[in-house]
C-alpha cells in the first residue's frame, strides 16, 4: 500500500491510481486479462487465474510482510504481480527485488527443483519517471555485463511503467491507459470500462469501510511511529548529556505517559 500522503484522498472522490481502489477494479479478471495484454502484447494470455486477492506474504516471523494490489496468473505456469505506485520513490528498484524474492519463496515448495520455479513478471504503474528518461515503459531483466548478447534466462522480468512518459514506442491502447492513470480523459473503449468500473466500486460500502479502516490504522501507525521517534529522540539527548538513566526513564514516563517497564524497554532498544 501506499503512505500516508497517497490515502488523505477522500473515498468518493478516488481515482484508478489509488492502490487500494485498483486492487478492488483489477478482481474483474476480463479487465485484469486486457490490462496484461495490452502491457505485454507479445504473449496471448488466454485467461487469468486469483490464487488469491491482495495476497499477503510474510514468510519468517522477523520478516517484513508484503501486500500484493493485483496477484495472478495465466494458467500456463507465468505469474503477475501489478502494483500501482501513486508516489514514485528511489526505493522502488529495490522493493521489486523484495517483492521478487518473497513471491518466490511462495511458489517453490521443499524438496522441489530449481527448474520448477514460475516466469514470473512484476509490474509497477507509476505516476511519474522514475528513471528520468522520459519513457513510457522500461523492462529489465538480467543480462551479461560483459556480453550483451547472453541472457541469464532466470525467468524474472520487472517493468515500469510511466504515466508521465513521452518517449519509446509503446501502443495506443497502453497510451490511453496511461493518459487515464495520469488523469487524462480518453474515448478508449478499455478505459471507458475502467471508469465505469471504478465507479461501481466507489459504491460498494463493503469496500469503502475497508478503505477507511485501512486509513485509520495506517494514521495509527503514523502517530504510533512519530512518538517512537521522539522517545528515542529523547533518549539520544539524554545521553549526549550526559544524564543519568533514572532521570532518563523519570522524564520518559512523565513525557510519554509510560510504565517504568516501557521506558526502560525502549531504553534498552536505543543501546
Amino acid at each position: 500500500m501506499e503512505n500516508m500522503e497517497a490515502k488523505q484522498t477522500k473515498w468518493e472522490e478516488l481515482s484508478i491510481s489509488n492502490d487500494f481502489l485498483f486492487g478492488k477494479v483489477m478482481q474483474d479478471a476480463e479487465l485484469c486479462k486486457e490490462l496484461l495484454q495490452r502491457i505485454l502484447p507479445d504473449l496471448k494470455i488466454e485467461r487469468i487465474e486469483y490464487p488469491e486477492l491482495q495476497k499477503a506474504i510474510k514468510k519468517d516471523f522477523d520478516a517484513k510482510g508484503v501486500r500484493l494490489d493485483v496477484y495472478v496468473n495465466d494458467g500456463k505456469g507465468t505469474v503477475y504481480d501489478i502494483e500501482m505506485q501513486a508516489v514514485t520513490s528511489g526505493c522502488l528498484p529495490r522493493r521489486t527485488r523484495y517483492y521478487q524474492s518473497m513471491i518466490d519463496l511462495q511458489l517453490v515448495d521443499k524438496g522441489q527443483d530449481y527448474d520448477t520455479l514460475n516466469n514470473s513478471y512484476i509490474i509497477f504503474i507509476c505516476l511519474s519517471d522514475l528513471f528520468g528518461k522520459g519513457r513510457y515503459m522500461y523492462t529489465f531483466e538480467n543480462v551479461c555485463k560483459e556480453d550483451s548478447e547472453v541472457m541469464l534466462n532466470d525467468g524474472a522480468k520487472k517493468i515500469f511503467l510511466n504515466a508521465d512518459g513521452k518517449n519509446g514506442t509503446v501502443s495506443a491502447e497502453l497510451k490511453a491507459f496511461l493518459d487515464y492513470v495520469a488523469g487524462k480523459s480518453s474515448e478508449d473503449i478499455f478505459v471507458k470500462k475502467l471508469k465505469c468500473a471504478v465507479e461501481k466500486a466507489k459504491k460498494n460500502r463493503e469496500w469503502r469501510h475497508e478503505y477507511m479502516t485501512l486509513l485509520m490504522r495506517d494514521r495509527e501507525n503514523q502517530k504510533i511511529g512519530e512518538k517512537r521517534g521522539k522517545i528515542y529522540e529523547t533518549i539520544s539527548m539524554g545521553r549526549d548529556y550526559h544524564i543519568p538513566e533514572e532521570e532518563i526513564i523519570t522524564r520518559l514516563r512523565t513525557k510519554f505517559d509510560l510504565t517504568e517497564e516501557q521506558a526502560r524497554a525502549y531504553l534498552d532498544e536505543a543501546e
